[in-house]
Parts: structure tokens; sequence; C-alpha cells
């Protein structure tokens, strides 16, 4: 899968507004009422990671789940990233 211009990567963020980009990937960051809606969140997001056979880099603190992706086989962002990212955002924001 081919690396992204930065352009177009700022121009599919357009259609991602918890997403930002730097460092090489893309990053969002999810607060929740609780750590045990957090959790689940990340275990379905597992789920979607596993399908993808994508997975990305991320941490949880209490309630808050933070969000990196990039494609290491080509050293940057990639439609991959995209792809994962609209998934999340589907399990993290379903009624958006």
């Amino acid at each position: 899968m081919d690396k992204l211009t930065i352009d177009h990567i700022e121009k599919k963020l357009l259609h991602l507004p918890d997403w930002e980009y730097g460092d090489g990937a893309i990053h969002a960051e999810f607060e929740f009422e609780n750590f045990k809606d957090c959790f689940s969140a990340m275990s379905r997001i597992a789920f979607e990671c596993e399908a993808l056979n994508h997975h990305p880099n991320w941490s949880n603190v209490y309630n808050v789940l933070t969000i990196s992706l990039s494609t290491h086989d080509a050293n940057g962002v990639t439609e991959k990233d995209f792809k994962l990212a609209r998934a999340i955002e589907n399990i993290v924001e379903p009624d958006e």
C-alpha cells in the first residue's frame, strides 16, 4: 500500500475532525464516561483491527483512549489507516 502525501492526508482528515496528522501518523483521543466504557470500546476496536489485519499504537488512562495509526510497511499513513480510523469512529461515535 502506498504512503499518502501530506496534502492527501489533510484532505481526508476533513472528514474525520477528531483526528490530526503529526509525526508520520494520524492521531485521535477519545474520552468516555468511565473506564468500563473506554475498555469496552477498545475491545470492539480490537475485533475490527484483527478483521483488517491492521493494529494501532494506543494507550488508555482511566476513561481516555489515545490512538495513533500509521502503516509500518509504508513508513507513513496509507489508505489502510483511514479505513481503520473510519471504523473506529463508527465504534466510538456511532450516532454521528
